[in-house]
């Protein structure tokens, strides 16, 4: 089967379940919600202005995580997988579908989701606001930051071939452990995949990597995520 039918197919998916349409909604809501009342606490105090816009992207990445997992999660159940690889037997072309059916409403919302938390951010914040350079930055890095999170969890998940073990692995890492491993190894933590990225979230950031190669360094992280799923999938039965 060529590739386009077979992204049509894992879309159809992905719209259908409404548990996927809550989790990208969750990314909108969590990240708009907590970032303005971060934005409200910081108002006057000095602080990086652009993190305080942005800093909902902490609980917002734990919804795009969820969604990535779920969208894989399902094909393990009841022997979805089975099915899905008796219609498409060229695995390495699902998984690729598959990828791109997550990647590209996760950017959609992601994008959006930086936009919206842009304007609540300036609009709280009033005077003391990043400039619109600055804040369009943030926007896009939000956006682009979602999206390889959730790609992360997706190959990920199909290493573990279950989405209770990635989100009992990823949500206390990127919500506790992470933070610890931050506080007590330097610069070492900069390079884990939920903190690279948000470099691109700071109006001036202290360690080794800037706004570019901070997504970079989550982008390889996702990359090596998906290529290790892909093998995973080659390898292993439905």
């Amino acid at each position: 089967m060529p590739f386009v039918p077979v992204l049509h197919a894992e879309w159809i998916k992905i719209r259908t379940l409404p548990s996927l349409r809550g989790a990208l909604a969750a990314v909108l809501v969590t990240t708009v919600v907590f970032s303005a009342l971060a934005s409200a606490d910081a108002d006057g105090r000095g602080s990086d202005a652009l993190f305080s816009v942005f800093s909902g992207i902490s609980f917002g990445q734990v919804a795009a995580i969820a969604f990535g997992t779920t969208a894989v999660a399902s094909e393990f159940r009841g022997g979805a997988l089975r099915l899905t690889l008796a219609a498409v037997p060229d695995r390495g072309r699902w998984f690729a579908a598959k990828a791109t059916a997550i990647a590209l409403p996760t950017l959609a919302v992601g994008l959006l989701t930086g936009f919206v938390t842009l304007l609540v951010g300036r609009a709280v914040l009033g005077g003391s606001a990043p400039g619109w350079a600055e804040g369009v930055r943030g926007a896009v890095g939000c956006g682009l930051h979602l999206t390889l999170m959730a790609l992360f969890a997706a190959g990920l998940t199909v290493v573990l071939r279950s989405g209770v073990a990635t989100l009992s692995v990823l949500i206390p890492f990127v919500l506790i452990v992470s933070f610890v491993i931050g506080d007590m190894s330097g610069g070492v933590a900069d390079f884990l995949p939920d903190r690279a990225g948000q470099v691109a979230l700071h109006s001036d950031w202290d360690g080794t990597l800037g706004p570019g190669s901070g997504l970079l360094v989550t982008a390889l992280w996702s990359a090596g995520a998906l290529l290790a799923g892909g093998w995973t999938l080659r390898h292993r039965d439905a």
